[in-house]
């Protein structure tokens, strides 16, 4: 694949940003992408590996080698079929995947991965660029309906890939939009949302029905779905915060990270998000933030406090500070834990690690500090340390703690599927069926909290197992 010495010759150059002080005044992408010739100098590094553990690497299992090999030759449509092939939605995956498959490649070995998420992004870009991405419309319907519940990357993977094997399907939506997460969680200057909006152009000619605006088990009847569709696929998310149980955590100024992100999204459409804010505008302007969590939602957050002028951001987390760097001898071909710099920290922020909060200070109502202590950890069991408390200013506190499964209440109290140890929807992986023949689970609702790229390929999966059956048989690969 690719250049047979292009390793050898080419060190990796992945895509810039535009400089941190210019593109925190505004909410658009800021990545600076790759001229064609670097993007095929960059593809010809594919070192033609005896097993390309990128494969696994990828949970979608996208055919990395070939597409790169069709890069560097410029056979771009060959490269787009290719990744189309595998992933319903790389312009996603090009954008905010964390790449598992840099980390698996053979020449992250030696830190010099071929950089596989810009040339994913680029052979889309250009897709959509020369008009190559279009509606595929089923030859024949097959007279079966399907609803999908929840429009997120499972979900819209699931219906695109049951509308293409000829089933009439309909996606439900609580929010006013179609996306999930990907159109009110992910910050805009990751993800600007008209991605979203030409895709859904693409899956409505090609017989997705949206119904937004209506939640399943309180709209509309998990009973009425099954009276009146021959399959359901479950495919919202997992979106129960876990919350900060601490004295003075009810104060107004301790916020959840999804509301702080889901109103600076809507602001960014032009909505009156105040209007559909139970707890009033919520914005960052002159404010000390801290920001609890170190994972991506918080690093989202500290991106849109800086964007909207905060007076300091303050970022921490309870597990001690990775290493710089990982022992590859131990984690390679797997993703290694090691210490990640997002794109927002590199914007501005204080970080800190190995910290236990203990108790939100506040002043006549308004949160004031954050009362915290060092910990330290033995044996897997976090230990206080004496005489390291400390207050950390604050006016805003966001919490960014991970989320616990999907929410009962409504969906899936009606549904009345078994729930597994962790409180998701139990499903497998063979068939994606849930205890109620009739229904099928995939993506966060049934993993748990995860990443774009396994919603979509759960979603696939998932459609393939719905359509064998309705069908007996499918077509649709896995």
């Amino acid at each position: 694949m690719g250049k047979e010495t292009g390793f050898l010759e080419l060190d990796r150059q992945d895509r810039t940003y535009a400089d941190p002080k210019e593109r925190v005044k505004h909410y658009k992408e800021f990545v600076v992408p790759h001229a064609e010739p670097a993007l095929r100098a960059q593809a010809s590094r594919c070192m033609n590996c005896g097993i390309p553990y990128c494969h696994n690497g990828c949970p979608v299992n996208n055919i990395i080698p070939d597409w790169n090999h069709l890069v560097y030759e410029g056979d771009w449509q060959a490269a787009l079929e290719t990744l189309h092939s595998t992933n319903n939605f790389p312009e996603f995956t090009g954008r905010i995947c964390p790449a598992p498959c840099e980390a698996s490649c053979t020449l992250n070995l030696i830190d010099q991965p071929v950089t596989i998420k810009s040339i994913e992004c680029a052979i889309i870009d250009k897709g959509w660029e020369n008009g190559w991405v279009v509606p595929e419309v089923p030859e024949q319907r097959t007279g079966k309906t399907v609803a999908v519940v929840g429009s997120g990357p499972a979900g819209m993977a699931a219906a695109q890939q049951l509308a293409r094997a000829g089933h009439s399907v309909t996606v439900f939506e609580k929010n006013d939009r179609i996306g999930g997460l990907l159109r009110y969680g992910i910050p805009d200057f990751k993800l600007e949302k008209h991605l979203i909006n030409r895709r859904l152009v693409q899956m409505e000619a090609e017989g997705v029905t949206f119904r937004t605006s209506t939640e399943v088990g309180v709209d509309i009847s998990m009973k009425s779905l099954k009276e009146n569709f021959d399959a359901i696929v479950l495919a919202g998310g997992a979106e129960q915060p876990r919350g900060l149980e601490i004295p003075g955590a009810e104060l107004p100024g301790v916020r959840l990270a999804m509301e702080f992100l889901t109103q600076q999204n809507k602001r960014n459409a032009g909505d009156d998000e105040v209007r559909a804010a139970p707890r009033g505008s919520l914005t960052a302007t002159g404010k000390h933030v801290v920001v609890i969590g170190g994972g991506d939602t918080g690093s989202d957050c500290v991106g849109t406090s800086n964007r909207q002028g905060a007076a300091s951001v303050t970022q921490i987390e309870i597990m001690p500070k990775p290493p710089e760097k990982e022992d590859k001898a131990l984690t390679w071909p797997d993703w290694p834990m090691k210490l990640r710099t997002s794109s927002s920290h590199e914007e501005g922020v204080e970080r800190d690690w190995a910290i236990l909060t203990k108790r939100v200070a506040g002043k006549d109502g308004q949160v004031t500090g954050l009362d915290c202590v060092r910990v330290e950890w033995v044996e897997g069991k976090m230990q206080e340390m004496p005489g390291s408390e400390f207050t950390i200013p604050a006016d805003l506190i966001f919490l960014a703690m991970g989320f616990t499964g999907p929410r009962k209440a409504g969906l899936l109290d009606q549904a009345g599927v078994d729930l597994d140890p962790r409180g998701n929807v139990a499903a497998n992986v063979i068939d994606y069926r849930t205890s109620d023949p009739q229904v099928f689970a995939c993506g966060d609702m049934r993993r748990g909290q995860s990443l774009v790229v396994w919603a979509i390929r759960e979603g696939r999966q998932a459609a393939r197992s719905v359509d064998e059956v309705l069908m007996g048989v499918s077509e649709l690969p896995r």
